[in-house]
């Protein structure tokens, strides 16, 4: 299993080098999701090197933790996030997109090794984390099952399906987490389709909620080990991000949901991440 010593210091520095993976492999495809693939790489630098039971020597392995990518569009920091931690060689990712490659644009099961299911059809992740979560329960597993959703994406009502069987069946197993940006890709969630109050809607649906500074490590990490604790219902994490975080000019920017640097942006991107 993967080394689990990681200090504070040490997981904000893996979650820098992810953003870098991310700007180097979609400028290099030309096309991808940056913005949100930077709001949430510091959840995925916690979730791979600090919190998660996961192997890279074996993915299958049946005690694993399982990770869902549910905003599959974010798939840069995923396979950011499993090269670094030895599914694959890092220098696979400029492959990213490219014709033959098996770092598609949106996550495919089978292809790479670490990925859990299929994504990209918005709303979906959840009801499959819930399946999984549900079967470790009546299997008698410990294992448990991440899901990582955007905030956008919770405008499609599968998702409170899912929610309320969570619910219904304890699945405290399950940790959901809200990348909450506040925008998508025709610009703020609140004009698409308010979102607000969102902890009390969860709140209906039974889950515990906590709210974090989801560029916090030590609140990510802090937020993750009382969602383990959790004796009855599932736990959702609301983390307040940035769109783009690192990089000023994608930063609350929602042009760079799903356009990659150009390449003089990109020099001064990965200028910008190479002084935090």
């Amino acid at each position: 299993m993967v080394a689990m010593e990681y200090t504070i210091q040490e997981l904000e520095k893996k979650a820098n080098a992810l953003r870098l993976d991310v700007i180097e492999a979609t400028t290099a495809a030309g096309s991808g999701h940056p913005g949100g693939s930077l709001s949430s790489a510091d959840l995925l630098a916690a979730l791979y090197f600090k919190v998660m039971r996961h192997d890279p020597e074996d993915p299958e392995r049946e005690d694993r933790d399982r990770f869902i990518l549910s905003k599959g569009h974010a798939a840069p920091i995923l396979y950011s996030a499993l090269a670094e931690s030895g599914y694959f060689p890092k220098e696979e990712l400029a492959t990213l997109r490219k014709m033959g490659s098996r770092l598609q644009g949106h996550p495919v099961k089978g292809k790479v090794p670490g990925i859990e299911m299929s994504t990209g059809s918005l709303g979906q992740g959840l009801s499959m984390a819930c399946g999984m979560a549900l079967a470790g329960k009546l299997d008698k597993k410990d294992h448990k099952i991440y899901c990582l959703l955007g905030d956008g994406e919770l405008q499609s009502g599968q998702n409170w399906e899912a929610a309320m069987l969570a619910r219904h069946y304890h699945l405290n197993n399950l940790i959901a987490f809200v990348d909450r940006n506040r925008l998508q890709i025709t610009g703020c969630t609140e004009d698409a389709m308010s979102l607000d109050p969102l902890p009390e809607k969860w709140r209906a649906f039974g889950w515990n909620v906590i709210i974090i500074n989801g560029h916090s490590m030590i609140q990510i990490v802090e937020a993750c080990a009382k969602a383990k604790e959790a004796e009855t219902n599932p736990t959702v994490i609301i983390m307040n991000t940035v769109k783009g975080k690192g990089v000023s000019f994608m930063e609350n920017n929602c042009d760079f949901h799903g356009k990659a640097c150009k390449a003089g942006e990109k020099d001064q991107a990965v200028t910008e991440l190479c002084r935090i």
